[in-house]
């Protein structure tokens, strides 16, 4: 698996809207994402997913976006700003090994891991980090791009999740990406 970040000026053409004819944010996270949610979102990039997040949560829910790099963050924030949204983001700069979640332990609702595992270090820290910070019965959407991650290493990261203390509930087809719904067991 690679572990290499995705540049930071990347995420404007990540952000962009013509993405949406590929990948409807509202579509891949409506399923999931209901009002007064605590949603965690790591490696949000600068918000393609994050300002839908907020709008599903409403105004007694948060979205916890959570990046290693500043400037994706700095433009996360920007953007949740004019869409007046920001007050239901908070958004975090974090170390690469570790996203230093234990103020949410048992408190997130949804995770979503959107073509991020495969940059990390290690995916059994991730999603034991994820598993902590999940109330039981949370879900974990897991996506990874097909360009990037073959099948059989995709499966390797669905297993580091089922070892965290997750259960595979559905494979949701999504355009040009592997995906996995999960459950925390309680």
């Amino acid at each position: 698996m690679a572990q290499r970040v995705c540049p930071w000026w990347l995420g404007y053409l990540l952000a962009s809207p013509i993405r949406r004819w590929m990948q409807d944010p509202a579509e891949v996270v409506a399923p999931y994402v209901q009002e007064g949610m605590t949603v965690l979102e790591p490696g949000p990039g600068m918000g393609f997913f994050t300002l839908e997040l907020a709008r599903r949560v409403g105004p007694s829910g948060r979205v916890v976006a959570v990046d290693v790099q500043p400037r994706m963050i700095a433009s996360l924030k920007r953007r949740a700003a004019r869409a007046g949204l920001l007050a239901r983001v908070e958004a975090r700069v974090v170390g690469p090994t570790n996203m230093n979640l234990t103020d949410l332990a048992g408190a997130v609702d949804f995770t979503l891991a959107f073509a991020l595992v495969h940059e990390l270090p290690s995916p059994e820290s991730f999603f034991a980090e994820v598993a902590g910070a999940s109330r039981g019965g949370a879900a974990l959407l897991f996506v990874e791009p097909a360009g990037h991650v073959k099948p059989a290493g995709f499966e390797v990261e669905v297993q580091a999740a089922v070892q965290a203390g997750f259960s595979v509930v559905d494979r949701p087809t999504i355009r040009r990406s592997h995906a996995a719904a999960l459950r925390k067991r309680a």
